[in-house]
């Protein structure tokens, strides 16, 4: 699906000479492992490449959202789709840099993430898409999404760490974000969506994607 989508006329062909990625997908996805694997791809091509990561836990609106995460504060749907929200809206004038410098832009996580994540807790999907379209929040060219099972899911985040947050420990979250995150794609909701099988090895998933963008 992938290929499919990145062949031909696509709206990443290289004539437009500028990209947005953004690797989407539930906890245990690969999106940090797979957008660092691109970045660096990018970078031994010689091509000016920005690398994103949300939340932003470096940042003061980051530490927050780790904060609730690890339950030492409880947030309203609406309070947590806010909070995320600025955190992706800190860098608008960022991106819109680099995207009138043309460069190429990955990001680990997107709004992508905060209309899955908070819009299966209730909060509305339209609603999430206008404030998006009222800020000017960038849209990227393309999300890709790493499909992996919830079981997968909390196998790897055991493995990677002993105590996980909220989400990366409840199931039948993890569960119900799979099926939301698939709307998502159905709708091709905020841009294009491509899924790679994110249950295979990494350096498979990454020549998947690899080959999705050797006519760059």
């Amino acid at each position: 699906m992938l290929k499919n989508l990145l062949d031909g006329k696509s709206v990443l062909s290289g004539k437009r000479n500028r990209r947005f990625i953004v690797f989407e997908g539930i906890d245990g996805g690969g999106g940090e492992t797979q957008s660092k694997l691109l970045f660096n791809f990018f970078k031994k091509k010689k091509i000016s490449v920005e690398k994103l990561t949300y939340p932003d836990y470096q940042g003061s609106i980051g530490k927050l959202i780790h904060q609730y995460l690890h339950k030492k504060y409880e947030f309203p749907s609406e309070i947590q789709f806010l909070l995320y929200f600025t955190d992706f809206l800190k860098d608008k004038e960022k991106i819109k840099k680099w995207q009138k410098e043309r460069k190429t832009i990955i990001s680990d996580r997107y709004f992508t993430s905060t209309l899955a994540y908070q819009g299966q807790k209730g909060f509305p999907l339209k609603t999430a898409l206008k404030i998006a379209k009222i800020f000017e929040l960038p849209k990227p060219d393309l999300i890709i999404y790493l499909k992996i099972s919830p079981e997968t899911s909390i196998k790897r985040k055991f493995k990677e760490k002993k105590s996980l947050d909220r989400h990366e420990a409840d199931k039948e979250f993890l569960t119900k974000l799979a099926k939301f995150y698939e709307k998502l794609i159905t709708k091709q909701v905020f841009s294009r969506w491509a899924v790679v099988d994110g249950e295979k090895p990494i350096k498979e998933v990454f020549k998947e994607i690899k080959s999705g963008i050797k006519n760059w």
